[in-house]
């Protein structure tokens, strides 16, 4: 394939070390994704030059071979810039780099460009995978001949220097960047250059009149390189904050969003299960592949179910790019499913299919739907993804059957929902005891039962921890299974180093699994990060954002961090919304009473007993306590009286307690709570009105036995 330009032989040559491509192909990745980048970047074919078998370590006196000579006729010049790159005595260094630069300023354009823009590039663009020595940044200097500029995919923790990968989460690496963004970067770079070239305006080709690296500038000359190394600054800008302003003004969709709207249901017999179930296993396999920006939970996209509304305005609410609509009909043994992928800002189809298949079929259905899905958008994908999508087709029928029923009713949150999830998740164990879901939505329901008190934390946790280390033995890279027994060992057993290990793990295996981060916020939470914790829990309100726990769990954060004015504002918006969420109340009762409007704290807590028939007698009795005794007469109620419905743990106790200024009876129902080893406990490390007792040496006795004073000490020496 010739170049764009006549007279060269390629458009892009990309340089690099052989044995900067061992172990995970780096560079191959790197040049196939880029490969796939140019094509949406351009309207024509792009010829892209990389030496597959490159060789290594030749010295500087070993013969090139002529073939090389003609390759690096190109327009582009790309090196992959790592720590053995750097090297004099590399064939890459002397042969390809050196050597382009070389020919580059002597042929019709020189080695400096004109940009569209006004702007002066070179057409070297370096990729840098490596933060580099001072010396190694002086020797590529020298042969560039200015200052060293590039587009960086280097990955960075605390210790950590290697290439950024497409699997690496840009809110651990201290760069922040993002492997995609950084690929669009590249792209875009080499469009303005090979525009500028062929645009007839090009400044005079720069020559070389004595050796490279060994330049001997006059002043006018420094003053030239000085002002064309600012230009190249500015240039950069300029194309960065473009980039970045052309990404938000996308209103704030992701560049691989999608939504998997409820499908619609036109069985003679409708079971809702079963078109549910489809929508959610192929949610389930989106999760799968991590080069999703986003993928819309099942609990936000069933809000739409039945809905009127058009394609763009809900992609415009759910901030995504893509939309797969369809209908799910079984008729006797068979089932036809339609399925069509939307381009909602077009509002156009970009892929559509009709499956008219038997209806044990419906798994390998639902997983090509998901493989055609990320075709269709491009969406880059591993083997080992591929392969856990494919895997799930060996799934006995009938016990997928069951699953999905238990799913049903698990989605509900009811106590009778739960409960009656429970018989469907056994009957599919029994159907295929290797079904590793079914195990972990046995984990979920019995832990849920215990959060919501419908079951006891010494009933209900073990059995919840033995199914979901079932589902990990089964299936180790079960994102799900890792995230619910992160979250027992953080609730259940304060086992805090083992948590945030699993809990890690969850979300490394599944970056849009939307409760690992929740999970993980929690704990972050627990031991006052308050920064992370919000970053976390912004991450599932986007991937879930009507989900009322997470709503309620924003709110508390914001109590905790002090901000009690947002965590009212989020309280009073989840209130509208889901007005039987009861924990939310307790929230905005806690953030009325620290912003001192103890009267709206009343209210909100008249308006919480009314939730209930067996409460509600009281709302009255508690209006007239207020009237006569303020907020203390009502916490005094709460402690003294069996009038709420469950009774008031004894954490909930110390808090009423320590909110009268009753520090010491406080104190007393801690110990009580540890003695219980209460579910609640770990969170009177972040609770906001703990934070006057935090240095007494009662307080910290009890974080102490909890195990948190380890994260106590590094949070104060901070």
């Amino acid at each position: 394939m010739a170049s764009l330009i006549t007279g060269y032989e390629y458009d892009v040559f990309i340089s690099y070390r052989q044995k900067d491509n061992k172990g995970n192909k780096w560079v191959s990745e790197f040049v196939e994704a880029l490969r796939t980048e140019l094509e949406s970047t351009f309207k024509e074919e792009i010829s892209v030059y990389f030496d597959v078998n490159q060789q290594d370590g030749l010295l500087e006196t070993h013969d090139v071979d002529e073939s090389l000579k003609d390759k690096l006729k190109c327009l582009v010049f790309i090196p992959v810039i790592s720590r053995t790159y750097c090297d004099p005595k590399s064939f890459a260094w002397e042969h390809e780099l050196k050597a382009f630069v070389e020919s580059a300023s002597h042929d019709q354009f020189g080695l400096k460009v004109k940009l569209p823009n006004g702007n002066v590039a070179s057409r070297v663009l370096p990729v840098r995978i490596h933060d580099l020595d001072a010396s190694d940044i002086k020797e590529c200097e020298s042969v560039l001949g200015g200052v060293l500029r590039g587009i960086e995919f280097i990955y960075k923790e605390p210790g950590v220097n290697k290439p950024l990968t497409v699997d690496d989460d840009e809110k651990r690496n201290l760069n922040n960047t993002r492997y995609k963004i950084q690929l669009n970067k590249v792209a875009n770079a080499v469009k303005e250059i090979i525009t500028g070239l062929r645009t007839p305006d090009q400044p005079e080709k720069s020559t070389l009149k004595t050796p490279l690296g060994k330049m001997q500038s006059t002043a006018k000359n420094l003053k030239v390189k000085i002002l064309a190394g600012f230009l190249l600054l500015f240039s950069l800008i300029i194309v960065g904050y473009l980039l970045i302003h052309r990404i938000s003004k996308t209103s704030g969709r992701s560049e691989k969003s999608i939504a998997v709207l409820p499908f619609h249901n036109y069985s003679e017999n409708p079971m809702e299960y079963m078109s549910d179930g489809l929508t959610d296993e192929i949610i389930n396999h989106l999760y799968k592949i991590k080069s999703f920006d986003k993928v819309v939970s099942l609990s936000t996209v069933m809000t739409y179910k039945g809905t009127v509304k058009k394609m763009p305005q809900i992609a415009s609410e759910l901030k995504v790019n893509y939309i797969l609509d369809g209908s799910y009909k079984k008729i006797g043994e068979q089932v036809r499913v339609n399925a069509q992928l939307i381009d909602p800002k077009k509002d156009r189809y970009l892929w559509q299919q009709e499956y008219d298949q038997p209806f044990n079929e419906i798994i390998a259905i639902q997983a090509d739907i998901a493989l055609q899905i990320a075709a269709q958008v491009k969406a880059y994908m591993t083997s080992s993804e591929r392969q856990k999508i494919k895997k799930t087709q060996t799934v006995n029928p009938e016990a997928y059957n069951s699953y999905i029923q238990g799913r049903y009713l698990w989605n509900k949150r009811t106590r009778e929902g739960l409960l009656k999830s429970i018989e469907f998740f056994e009957k599919s164990v029994r159907e295929d005891p290797d079904y590793s879901l079914a195990y972990a939505g046995l984990a979920d329901t019995y832990s849920t039962l215990v959060f919501w008190n419908w079951l006891s934390r010494d009933e209900g946790f073990p059995k919840a921890k033995e199914f979901a280390l079932k589902a990990i033995e089964i299936d180790p890279d079960l994102a799900e299974a890792h995230a619910i027994l992160g979250d027992i060992l953080i609730w259940s057993e304060w086992n805090w180093n083992e948590a945030v290990r699993e809990l890690k793990l969850a979300i490394e295996l599944n970056p849009n699994c939307a409760v690992a981060h929740q999970y993980f916020s929690e704990f972050l939470d627990i031991i006052r990060n308050y920064k992370e914790a919000r970053e976390q829990i912004n991450i599932a309100l986007r991937l879930d954002p009507v989900s009322s726990a997470f709503n309620a769990t924003s709110a508390l954060y914001y109590y905790n961090e002090g901000k009690f004015t947002e965590a009212v504002d989020e309280c009073l918006k989840l209130m509208k919304i889901n007005p039987d969420f009861t924990k939310n109340y307790f929230v905005c009762i806690f953030s009325y009473m620290a912003m001192g409007n103890d009267s709206a704290a009343c209210t909100v807590f008249q308006q919480l007993l009314r939730r209930d028939p067996l409460t509600s007698k009281y709302a009255t009795d508690i209006k007239n306590l207020f009237s006569q005794y303020g907020m203390k007469g009502v916490l005094n109620w709460i402690i003294q009286s069996e009038g709420m419905r469950p009774d008031p743990s004894s954490v909930s106790l110390a808090w009423a307690n320590m909110a009268m200024g009753n520090k010491k009876e406080s104190f007393g129902w801690l110990e009580k709570a540890l003695k219980e080893h209460s579910t609640e406990l770990p969170r009177i490390n972040s609770y906001y009105i703990f934070n006057t007792v935090r240095t007494d040496p009662e307080f910290m006795a009890i974080i102490e036995k909890i195990g948190l004073s380890e994260f106590t000490k590094k949070k104060q020496d901070q």
